[in-house]
């Protein structure tokens, strides 16, 4: 099992809990970008750079991902691909996406793209708050707690 983490818009303080759960645990995490990121040296956490272009990291993410591997995004196309794949997605404000909900969230986004394409300003997510930080960190944790007593 492993962690890809799309890293182009995963905010910093997601990334740090990221970075003490692969320490913490020993699992080993990718972080995928197309800008240079810097990461805390560790022999568990990586950093590959790819191509800048629309969702070069997102399709590099979806090449590499295994079956049980967890994706951190915000991209739901990009989660519902982790999903078909085998994997996992969680969002860095502490969703879980599963095949229960994944269809759900991907015909929402449409449906808001469609909106914003005929000109209706929907604004943007709210800013990620403490709620959604406890909510990723525990999530993640629980992930991480049936992974280490599954392996």
């Amino acid at each position: 099992m492993k962690i890809w983490v799309d890293a182009d818009a995963c905010p910093v303080v997601i990334k740090d809990i990221l970075f003490r759960a692969a320490e913490r645990t020993g699992v080993e995490m990718t972080l995928i970008a197309n800008h240079a990121l810097r990461i805390p040296p560790s022999r568990n956490i990586k950093f590959l750079q790819v191509a800048s272009g629309f969702d070069v990291a997102d399709d590099e993410i979806v090449k590499r991902l295994g079956a049980g591997d967890l994706v951190i995004t915000s991209d739901i196309p990009l989660a519902a691909d982790a999903i078909e794949k085998g994997g996992y997605a969680l969002s860095p404000r502490g969703e879980l996406y599963t095949t229960d909900n994944i269809r759900a969230r991907l015909n929402m986004r449409d449906f808001m793209e469609t909106l914003r394409a005929s000109g209706v300003d929907t604004g943007g997510p709210p800013a990620l708050n403490q709620g959604d930080r406890k909510a990723f960190a525990n999530h993640l944790d629980t992930f991480l707690t049936r992974y280490v007593k599954d392996a």
